[in-house]
């Protein structure tokens, strides 16, 4: 009766842990052949956290570590370049917004660009379906900030109506009227926030946020999306 107990428990847990494993339903994420994805990260521009920063108790306090490896399928690529890019501020001309995706992620003032305040957003167009498997964006991170309102979305219409999707979302007090969001605040840095798309299918994907800790403008220098055409 032991043994076969012991069977039973280790079938059990080869069960349980094949289930953790496992990609989540209606997503393009496969279980296994995982490889690291390749960032080429921007040289820091600060170290540790002032003190005279006002921040919440749901703000991610500023890790000293490198971030983790993030497994994604191999071969995708970084669509943000051959897509078609727009803005809620309507003073953003194409030159700025096409900053957003030059592969310059550097803390100077050239690579940033500056948009109005409130709640503005800034939308890549991949043209058709694309399965998304990684979101990294870099806000300006010339100094230890926290921005306000990040909220990550896709859907399948250039017009932002059909299937909308949200992928992170910090609002936590729903200021910008997009839904109250449990994801937390976090420091801006060089690494980027790193967002697990878990191969979402969409054709567009919107960046919103709504001032910093430093200014009530909203700042961006960076955005790429890794994937590959929707199957």
């Amino acid at each position: 009766m032991f043994r076969i107990g012991s069977r039973l428990f280790s079938v059990c847990v080869a069960l349980v842990l094949l289930a953790a494993h496992a990609p989540a339903a209606g997503t393009n994420q496969p279980a296994g052949n995982l490889v690291p994805l390749e960032l080429k990260l921007p040289a820091p521009a600060f170290k540790g956290t002032p003190k005279d920063i006002p921040l919440n108790s749901y703000v991610e306090p500023l890790s000293d570590q490198p971030r983790p490896p993030f497994m994604v399928p191999p071969g995708l690529k970084n669509l943000a370049p051959d897509a078609k890019i727009t803005c809620s501020d309507k003073n953003a001309t194409p030159d700025m917004l096409d900053k957003l995706k030059d592969g310059d992620k550097e803390a100077s003032d050239q690579s940033i660009i500056f948009l109005r305040k409130g709640t503005q957003w800034v939308q890549m167009d991949f043209g058709s379906p694309q399965a998304i498997f990684a979101v990294v964006l870099w806000h300006a991170h010339n100094s230890a900030k926290v921005y306000h309102s990040v909220v990550v979305q896709v859907a399948d219409d250039a017009e932002f109506t059909q299937n909308i999707r949200t992928l992170f979302n910090n609002d936590q007090a729903n200021s910008s009227n997009l839904g109250a969001g449990s994801d937390r605040e976090y420091f801006e840095t060089n690494e980027g926030k790193l967002i697990d798309a878990k191969g979402v299918q969409a054709r567009c994907i919107r960046f919103y946020s709504k001032g910093s800790t430093e200014s009530a403008l909203n700042e961006y220098t960076e955005l790429e999306v890794y994937g590959r055409p929707a199957k």
